[in-house]
């Protein structure tokens, strides 16, 4: 099952994506997809909710949103994968334990939408992503039991600020929660569309032009271990986000490197899931004297 949040003739709702079109059971249920996963996600009653309507609308008929609005944590990942230590050049040896940050709601928008790229830099990276959707409140979890509280999977384009991720000695922070720079999407699949996670494959294109190509198979931190890690700390809840890393390739990675400008197209895929899509274009929320300041500061 696909379960979608959007806008819809300016309300905001959400509902089943089947190949014919979207159910809007939003209109019909109320709720959410995230009120439906703190309730437990009953998929047989949605399912039987969608089959007793036709589709009222195509994917192209809506603004999607992120698959979980106003969910509580979006955690990510980095460096997970086996060659991505390596991309760094720095004589590191493998780690020991999970990188991770975390990004605001609003550093996110839907597939279909821009990506904004800031005034502040032209360093505007892609990071294709798989993204698990927590189903379940879970704490201080076992990796054998850790997938039983995966609801569904997403997919994300974690966008970076690469010059702002390299402010401060020890965070990436800055560099990764300017407004609008990273999409999640296009919906969320439920686990059951997967068999198992242990060999997925993400890819991302840049204006057709294939980034970035790799399998969950090589996660130096597989799905299960990182929600037991997690669950240590965290006590994770129904609509939490966690990003699972990103494969070599992103622009910064090239010589000279490819940031992405206005105009460009951005894709990330997963099979039996979808595609993210989202174009590119400059910050339409700018402060000119606040840019120019920045400029000019060079210690900033």
């Amino acid at each position: 099952m696909k379960l979608a949040s959007f806008i819809r003739d300016g309300r905001e709702s959400w509902g089943v994506v089947r190949e014919d079109g979207i159910v809007d059971l939003g209109m019909r249920m109320g709720s959410s997809v995230l009120e439906q996963l703190r309730n437990g996600l009953n998929q047989t009653e949605l399912n039987m909710a969608a089959e007793a309507h036709a589709a009222d609308c195509q994917v192209e008929d809506v603004t999607l949103l992120p698959p979980v609005v106003n969910g509580e944590k979006i955690i990510c990942i980095g460096v997970n994968y086996m060659n991505r230590n390596a991309e760094y050049k720095d004589g590191s040896s493998e780690p020991d334990w999970p990188s991770m940050f975390m990004r605001a709601p609003n550093s996110f928008t839907g597939s279909g939408c821009n990506l904004w790229r800031p005034p502040e830099s032209p360093q505007l990276d892609y990071e294709g992503e798989i993204v698990m959707v927590i189903g379940k409140e879970c704490h201080r979890v076992t990796q054998d039991e850790a997938l039983d509280y995966v609801a569904g999977l997403t997919l994300m384009n974690e966008g970076t600020i690469r010059d702002w991720v390299r402010h401060a000695k020890f965070n990436v922070t800055q560099g990764k929660n300017f407004s609008n720079t990273g999409s999640i999407g296009p919906w969320m699949a439920t686990s059951d569309d997967f068999d198992g996670f242990e060999n997925l494959t993400v890819k991302t294109h840049v204006n057709g032009e294939l980034r970035q190509n790799d399998t969950t198979a090589n996660l130096l931190f597989p799905f299960a271990y990182l929600i037991s890690y997690l669950s240590i700390f965290y006590t994770l809840k129904p609509g939490d986000m966690i990003s699972t890393g990103t494969p070599n390739g992103a622009g910064a990675r090239f010589d000279p490197p490819k940031y992405l400008v206005p105009g460009d197209i951005v894709t990330v895929e997963l099979d039996g899931l979808g595609v993210l899509s989202n174009g590119i274009e400059d910050d339409p929320e700018t402060n000119e004297d606040l840019t120019k300041q920045l400029r000019a500061n060079r210690s900033v």
